[in-house]
C-alpha cells in the first residue's frame, strides 16, 4: 500500500511520535540537505534554516530535521511545489504563502534521515525566534522539553493533537520573545 493510500491513523500509527536525545548528526543532516535545497531554489533567493527541536542542543527531539526555507512572496508558489515534488519532496499541506513538504516517509515506515521542509514567505519565520530563544535559555528549552515528554504517552500516535497540546507554549515564548527584541 502506498502512502498516499493510507489513512491518518494509519499514517500514525507507521509514524509515531518517537522522542530522542539530541543527536549532534542532526546538524550536519540539515546543512547536507540545506545546500541541494538552496540550489533547486536559487532563482528564488531562498533563506533557509535549521529549525525545531532538532537545532536545539542539548534536549530531546523527533528524529525528523525540520527546516525553513523563506521565499519572496511575490514568486511563482506553484513553481516551487512542481520543483520540490520534482525533487522527491512529498507535499504535505499547502495554504497561502505556505507548504509542507516531508522526506524520508516510506511504506515500510521511517527512513534512517526524516525531514519536514516548510516553505514560507519571507519573513514568516516565528520558529527561528523560537529556536534562539531556546537556544540562548537552556531552561526554557529544558522546560519545552519537559512538556513534549509529558504529552508523548496521550499523543503517541496523534501527531495533530501532539502539535496542538504545544501551540500555547510556543506561543507564549514567541510573544516573549517579541517583547524583548523591542526593548
Amino acid at each position: 500500500m502506498e502512502l498516499k493510500d493510507m489513512s491518518l491513523e494509519e499514517l500514525w500509527k507507521l509514524f509515531p511520535i518517537i522522542l530522542s536525545p539530541h543527536n549532534p548528526e542532526w546538524k550536519i543532516w540539515a546543512d547536507n540537505e540545506i545546500q541541494p535545497l538552496s540550489e533547486l531554489l536559487s532563482e528564488y533567493n531562498p533563506i533557509i534554516n535549521h529549525i525545531g527541536s532538532t537545532a536545539i542542543p542539548g534536549i530531546m527531539a523527533k528524529p525528523i530535521v525540520d527546516i525553513l526555507v523563506e521565499i519572496p512572496d511575490d514568486c511563482d508558489w506553484r513553481e516551487v511545489k512542481n520543483i520540490l515534488e520534482e525533487s522527491g519532496y512529498i507535499c504535505m499541506s499547502e495554504s497561502v504563502q505556505r507548504m509542507s513538504f516531508n522526506k524520508g516517509y516510506t511504506p515500510a515506515g521511517y527512513a534512517d534521515k526524516v525531514f519536514h521542509i516548510h516553505i514560507h514567505a519571507i519573513g514568516d519565520n516565528d520558529e527561528i525566534r523560537f529556536r534562539d530563544c531556546l537556544r540562548r535559555n537552556p531552561a526554557v528549552a529544558r522546560e519545552y522539553e519537559t512538556l513534549k515528554l509529558s504529552l508523548l504517552p496521550k499523543y503517541r500516535n496523534n501527531r495533530d493533537g501532539y502539535t496542538e497540546a504545544k501551540t500555547d507554549f510556543i506561543n507564549r515564548v514567541i510573544t516573549s520573545a517579541k517583547r524583548n527584541d523591542k526593548d
